[in-house]
């Protein structure tokens, strides 16, 4: 009789710890996710407010100079070469239109005179006088066909020179004219004025038709004598 008494009480012995025990696990769960949480979220707002800085400070920076310095001279030296291009076009056309003389033939004219007493060893034509019958000579130093042409001057001292055919205006810068002699004692020596004495180079005057073969004209001159004259 008194065992199951005893049982019965261990019974509700036992069920009141349980219950207590139960109590127990059921608190112990509420405590541990109350702290853990509280705390991570502290550090983890203090870690989150630093952040918001670095994003202020870098697109402060960044911009303020690199969009200012590149436009401000990269934009301004490249067109600057533009204007190098437009030159170009403008001379060439300028030098198709220039050709040298088509080759032809040769002739030559000059006059020649007596100088005057007065200026007598002066480079200068004052007071001279053209002389008649004097000659003069073309000379073409051309290796292929050398040759030698003279010719006399008229009342006015005009000579007029044809070069022979062989010779053309290919080869006119070989050729010179000089003075030979003079029909007159009185005046007969050489002097070099314009090259009389030494040679003197053709000169192109204008291109002209003579006995239907086209002749380039050229100048040279004018030439003198010196004259003898009392002391």
């Amino acid at each position: 009789m008194g065992s199951p008494a005893v049982f019965v009480q261990l019974s509700v012995l036992l069920l009141s710890c349980f219950t207590v025990f139960g109590n127990v696990i059921t608190t112990l769960p509420a405590s541990p996710p109350t702290h853990p949480p509280a705390h991570p979220p502290t550090h983890g707002q203090h870690h989150r407010q630093p952040h918001p800085h670095p994003p202020t400070a870098s697109p402060v920076h960044p911009p303020a100079h690199s969009p200012v310095h590149p436009p401000a001279h990269s934009p301004v030296h490249p067109p600057s070469p533009h204007h190098h291009d437009g030159h170009p076009p403008v001379h060439p056309p300028m030098y198709p239109p220039k050709k040298p003389f088509p080759r032809s033939f040769v002739a030559v004219q000059g006059v020649v005179y007596c100088k005057s007493c007065k200026y007598s060893g002066v480079d200068t034509l004052n007071g001279a006088k053209p002389v008649l019958g004097a000659t003069v000579k073309l000379q073409c130093n051309n290796r292929k066909f050398p040759l030698v042409v003279k010719e006399t001057t008229d009342k006015n001292g005009y000579f007029f020179i044809t070069a022979p055919k062989t010779i053309t205006t290919f080869g006119a810068h070989k050729c010179k004219v000089s003075l030979v002699s003079s029909p007159s004692a009185a005046c007969s020596k050489p002097s070099d004025l314009h090259g009389g004495l030494s040679g003197a180079l053709l000169k192109p005057a204008k291109p002209f038709m003579s006995q239907k073969l086209p002749f380039l004209l050229y100048n040279v001159g004018p030439f003198a004598f010196e004259p003898t004259c009392p002391r």
